[in-house]
């Protein structure tokens, strides 16, 4: 099940359905029963830290991305 963000057109609402991936584009209608809907393009972003990067963040973890680019840090 994902969850997918919808926007009506009607009441100026936005509003989330979980719903299988397979139905993502089907009909859906607002919680006040509008069907003028339309899904919204979501994006989805994680930040955090490793366990052993300490209290100063991703630069105690090896530099720029933790050593795994390449990148000589």
């Amino acid at each position: 099940m994902a969850l997918y963000e919808y926007f009506c057109r009607e009441c100026e609402t936005s509003f989330e359905v979980r719903r299988p991936m397979r139905d993502a584009d089907s009909g859906v209608t607002c919680p006040d029963g509008h069907r003028n809907v339309r899904r919204k393009i979501s994006v989805f972003a994680a930040v955090g830290a490793s366990a052993d990067a300490g209290s100063a963040g991703f630069e105690s973890a090896g530099g720029c991305c933790g050593g795994a680019c390449g990148c000589a840090h």
